[in-house]
């Protein structure tokens, strides 16, 4: 049969496939609609097989917050170029799979690739319907989904979603002052990125690790033997305000810690808050 304009218009608007890709389908599938959707399909596929060796450094963490923070969801998805990153195609497709995520919570990426998605399909035939149209490597590499117990959760994304970060804070209450606060303290985790909560949480070797290399610092230094203990603790004091969360200078007030913020809140709402967890990602960065 012949194949019409028309036609490769209405598979193109279907699929999002280039004009010459719509009219072969369709001299392939004998004017098919159905076929040739299918047809364009496994040639996503079969471009998402042959990228698959390529590498995808690009991308965006987004985040979203279940039911005014009774949960939360973060999840990083990478492409090959920060124009594709930016399309709305990417950004839509991220956010589907993000919903997609809260609605099942599942516990790794291979349990979300056969979870429904919409009209009919699962998610690893968007992904791959998604890749045939732009024709980069695209790739869900992580997510996570947390769930608050006599807690909040908070979101925030930076640097145009190159980072993004959930804050977990105990407490039984769930006011918009709360959310200040968490969102307050998922803004300081984006822009310092700390490695623990408490000094507590830092590992007894890491510490020794520090102190030994603060002592050489110190030896090289020309310091007497009776003061190298002393300038070592000295300087492992300013290690644990760069990585320990508590102790950090307040991005929007220097003159306090992030310790005396939460203090502070807690007294104001006659609460006891406390910082349960938080989780950074920032694009591309190690698992």
């Amino acid at each position: 049969m012949a194949i019409t304009s028309a036609d490769v218009k209405l598979l193109r608007e279907k699929t999002g496939a280039g004009m010459m890709d719509c009219k072969r389908a369709l001299e392939e599938t004998g004017g098919d609609m159905e076929k040739a959707v299918d047809y364009l399909r496994k040639k996503g596929a079969a471009t998402a097989e042959k990228r698959a060796g390529r590498q995808a450094n690009e991308g965006i963490v987004i985040t979203r917050l279940i039911n005014n923070g009774s949960g939360g969801v973060i999840v990083e998805i990478n492409c090959e170029t920060d124009f594709v990153a930016r399309s709305d195609d990417f950004k839509n497709f991220a956010a589907s799979v993000a919903t997609t995520i809260e609605m099942n919570q599942p516990d790794s990426v291979e349990k979300l690739l056969p979870l429904p998605y919409h009209n009919g399909r699962i998610v690893a035939d968007a992904l791959s319907d998604l890749i045939g149209k732009i024709g980069e490597k695209i790739e869900i590499r992580r997510f996570e989904v947390l769930n608050a117990k006599a807690s909040l959760i908070e979101s925030y994304t930076h640097m145009g979603s190159k980072i993004g970060v959930l804050v977990e804070l105990a407490s039984n209450n769930n006011t918009p002052a709360h959310h200040v606060l968490a969102r307050d303290i998922a803004m300081q985790v984006a822009a310092m990125n700390p490695s623990v909560i408490s000094r507590e949480k830092v590992k007894k070797d890491t510490v020794e690790h520090e102190l030994e290399i603060y002592r050489q610092q110190a030896k090289n230094e020309g310091k007497p033997d009776q003061v190298v203990d002393k300038i070592a603790n000295g300087r492992l004091e300013k290690y644990f305000q760069e990585v320990v969360l508590l102790e950090q200078s307040f991005i929007k007030d220097a003159a306090k810690t992030i310790k005396d913020v939460v203090q502070e809140t807690s007294a104001k709402l006659n609460d006891t808050i406390s910082i349960r967890q938080f989780k950074r990602y920032q694009l591309g960065d190690e698992k």
